[in-house]
């Protein structure tokens, strides 16, 4: 199986880190940390106590975020200074809100055998908490 349909989320779900939190993943999994009690949150960046959570371009912002937690907003601005993080995306495609329809409609159809199977691995590890 690809890592492509191994969400990050499943790991912290299936450990009962997610019950009663907020928190953040990929838009196209979203929906599936109710399975593990979460609650669901559209934002980049999530944070719910000492939970940190995130999509997949977003763990840039995640790591920002924990170092600012960490360290103080200085640091984590020199960091993102360091690494010359200033995100300005080619295209408006980047969340199912502001893609063009028939690209979404593309990309759904791509993903839909992994997205059951996704769906069948959460169920089986939500039924093991």
């Amino acid at each position: 199986m690809s890592s492509a349909c191994a969400p990050a989320h499943r790991l912290l779900g299936a450990a009962g880190l997610l019950r009663g939190r907020r928190a953040a993943t990929h838009w196209m999994v979203r929906d599936l940390l109710h399975a593990f009690g979460a609650e669901p949150v559209a934002d980049r960046v999530v944070v719910d106590g000492k939970t940190f959570t995130g999509g997949v371009t977003a763990g840039i912002d995640v790591a920002l975020t924990v170092a600012a937690e960490i360290t103080g907003r200085a640091t984590a601005e020199a960091i993102q200074l360091g690494i010359e993080y200033a995100p300005a995306p080619p295209f408006a495609s980047g969340s199912p809100e502001t893609a063009d329809p028939a690209v979404l409609a593309a990309v759904l159809a791509w993903a839909e055998t992994c997205q059951r199977d996704r769906a069948e691995r959460v169920a089986r590890a939500a039924a093991a908490l």
